[in-house]
C-alpha cells in the first residue's frame, strides 16, 4: 500500500503531517515521493485564512486528478481545514473519498485500509475542540490522556522504530524531509480570544508538552541529520501555563541548549504582550538559542488593537523592540500584521505606516483583513470594502518592501554564522540566525570553500537583494 503526503500551512502542520507519516508506516503503509505512484494520496490542509483554505481545495482537485490514471484510488483531506469542517467539506468536496479530523489520527492506517477496500469512512460534524479539555490550564494534564491532540501526544502503541528508543516516550514523528532545520512542537492548541481568529475552535485549548519529552525528541532529531530546532505553537510564550509555571520556556531552553549535536534553538510565534523579561534574558543569555524575535504585533495602533482583543500600541512595540536591540544588535525580529479590520481608520493605518519606518523589522507579513466564521470579526460592524482593504495592503506592503531591504543593507559589514541547506554549481545557500526556515530571506555564499549541507560556515555580509543577503567566508 503506497500513500503521498502533501503537507500545506504552517511548520506546525508539518509536525502533525510527520505524526501521520510514522502512523502510516507503522500500519503498513510505504511513503513515496511522487503522487502519481501513490494508491492514496494524503493531504494535511490549511484552514487558517481564505487563501490558504482554497489553495488546499485546490491541491485535493489537482489530486482527484490522478484518479483517472490508475494507480491513485483515493484522495483523503485532513488536517486544519478537514478538522474545521468536516463533514459539510466532504458533501462540497466529493472529488475526495474522505475528510477526516484529528480524532481519526491514532487509527489513519486503518481508516485508509477502510477506503482502499471499498469502504467508507463518515466524515465528523466539527464541534468547539476547546470543549474537550477544563477550562482551567492547570487541570488540562489529567484530562489530555484521552484526547487526540496532534503532534503532542505520547504513543505508547507504535514501534521504537518511529520513536526515541529512550526516555519518555516523544510524539510519533517520521521525518519526511532531510534537511538540518526541522520544526519541534512544544504546545498545541491557544487560549487566546483575538476577534480574527478561528484557530483555537478547531485547535482546541492550549495544552503543553512536558520538558523531558521535548527534549528527548530534540535528541531524536538530531540522531537524523538536524542541526537547528525550530520551537513551534500557536503561542510558544504561554508554553508551561498548564504545567504550573508560567517560566517553563527558559527551563525548556536551558535543557535543550545541552543536547548534543544542536547547533541552534530557534522559537516561533511569541506574543508582544507575554514577552516577560526573564524569557528575553533566557533567549539572549542561552548559547545555542539564536537572536531570533518572532513577535505577533498584528497592528500598532492602540485602540484598534483593543478592538482585535489584542494588547499594545506602537509605543509599547517599539520599546520591546529598541530594548533587545541595545542588549543584542543584532538581533533579528519578524512579524505579521492585518489591515482593513472592521472599523481600521486612515489614522489607524498612518500609526501602522509610522511604526514599521520605526521598527525596521527584518521580516514583515502584510495580510488583508477576511471574515473567518465564527469569530467575533465577522460580526462586527463598520466592515470596510474590499477595494479600500486591497489598497492599504498594496500601500502597506510596498513600505515593508522599502524596509526590509533597509534593515538587509543595515547588516552589510556583519559577521554571523550560516547554516548552509543547499549547495550547488553557484555556490552554497543557507540561513543567518536572524533568518527563520523559508520564510525570512536568505544568506549565498558564491565560494562556499568545500562546505556541506548542515555545515556552520561564519560570514561577513557583503551584499543585499530585499532580505536575502550575499555573504563571504571568513
Amino acid at each position: 500500500m503506497t500513500v503521498h503526503l502533501v503537507s500545506m500551512g504552517c511548520a506546525r502542520n508539518d509536525v502533525d503531517a510527520e505524526e501521520l507519516a510514522a502512523r502510516l508506516e507503522a500500519g503498513g503503509f510505504r511513503l513515496v515521493d511522487d503522487p502519481e505512484h501513490a494508491e492514496t494520496v494524503m493531504v494535511n490542509t490549511c484552514g487558517f485564512i481564505e487563501q490558504a483554505k482554497k489553495d488546499s481545495v485546490d491541491t485535493l482537485l489537482e489530486a482527484a486528478d490522478l484518479k483517472a490514471g490508475g494507480t491513485t484510488k483515493s484522495v483523503v483531506a485532513v488536517g486544519c481545514m478537514a478538522e474545521r469542517y468536516g463533514a459539510e467539506l466532504a458533501e462540497a468536496l466529493p472529488e475526495a473519498d474522505a475528510v477526516l479530523g484529528f480524532d481519526d489520527y491514532q487509527d489513519i492506517s486503518g481508516r485508509l485500509q477502510t477506503i482502499l477496500a471499498g469502504g467508507s469512512v463518515e466524515a465528523h460534524v466539527p464541534h468547539d475542540r476547546r470543549r474537550l479539555l477544563p477550562l482551567s490550564p492547570a487541570a488540562r494534564a489529567d484530562a489530555a490522556a484521552g484526547v487526540s491532540v496532534p503532534g503532542i501526544h505520547t504513543a505508547p502503541d507504535l514501534p521504537a522504530s518511529v520513536t526515541p528508543s529512550s526516555g519518555p516516550r516523544a510524539a510519533t514523528r517520521r521525518r519526511l524531509g532531510t534537511g538540518p532545520s526541522a520544526p519541534l512542537k512544544i504546545a498545541s492548541g491557544c487560549d487566546r480570544r483575538c476577534a480574527f481568529c478561528a484557530i483555537p475552535s478547531f485547535r482546541g485549548s492550549y495544552l503543553s508538552r512536558p520538558v523531558a519529552e521535548i527534549v528527548e525528541e530534540a535528541r531524536w532529531l538530531v540522531d537524523h541529520g538536524v542541526r537547528e530546532a525550530f520551537l513551534v505553537s500557536e503561542n510558544s510564550s504561554s508554553y508551561g501555563k498548564d504545567l504550573g509555571d508560567l517560566r517553563h520556556m527558559e527551563k525548556l531552553v536551558r535543557e535543550l541548549d545541552r543536547v548534543d549535536g544542536l547547533e541552534w534553538i530557534r522559537i516561533s510565534y511569541l506574543q508582544p504582550a507575554e514577552l516577560r523579561p526573564s524569557l528575553i534574558d533566557a533567549m539572549l543569555g542561552t548559547e545555542k538559542v539564536v537572536p531570533y524575535f518572532d513577535l505577533s504585533f498584528q497592528h500598532a495602533s492602540g485602540p484598534l488593537l483593543r478592538r482585535m482583543r489584542r494588547f499594545g500600541d506602537a509605543e509599547s512595540f517599539l520599546g520591546i523592540i529598541e530594548g533587545i536591540r541595545a542588549r543584542c544588535p543584532e538581533a533579528g525580529f519578524r512579524s505579521n500584521f492585518i489591515t482593513g479590520f472592521p472599523g481600521e481608520t486612515e489614522a489607524d493605518v498612518d500609526v501602522l505606516v509610522d511604526f514599521l519606518s520605526s521598527a525596521r523589522l527584518d521580516v514583515a507579513g502584510i495580510f488583508a483583513y477576511s471574515d473567518e466564521e465564527g469569530t467575533e470579526g465577522a460580526r462586527l460592524d463598520e466592515h470596510l470594502d474590499d477595494d479600500v482593504i486591497a489598497e492599504r495592503r498594496d500601500r502597506l506592503a510596498d513600505i515593508v518592501d522599502e524596509t526590509v531591504a533597509q534593515r538587509a543593507e543595515d547588516r552589510l559589514g556583519e559577521c554571523a554564522p550560516v547554516l548552509i541547506e543547499e549547495v550547488g554549481d553557484d555556490g552554497a545557500i543557507g540561513r543567518a540566525p536572524h533568518q527563520g526556515p523559508e520564510v525570512d530571506g536568505t544568506v549565498t555564499l558564491p565560494e562556499p570553500a568545500g562546505a556541506q549541507v548542515g555545515d556552520m560556515v561564519r560570514a561577513r555580509f557583503i551584499g543585499s537583494d530585499g532580505a536575502d543577503l550575499i555573504g563571504e567566508s571568513v
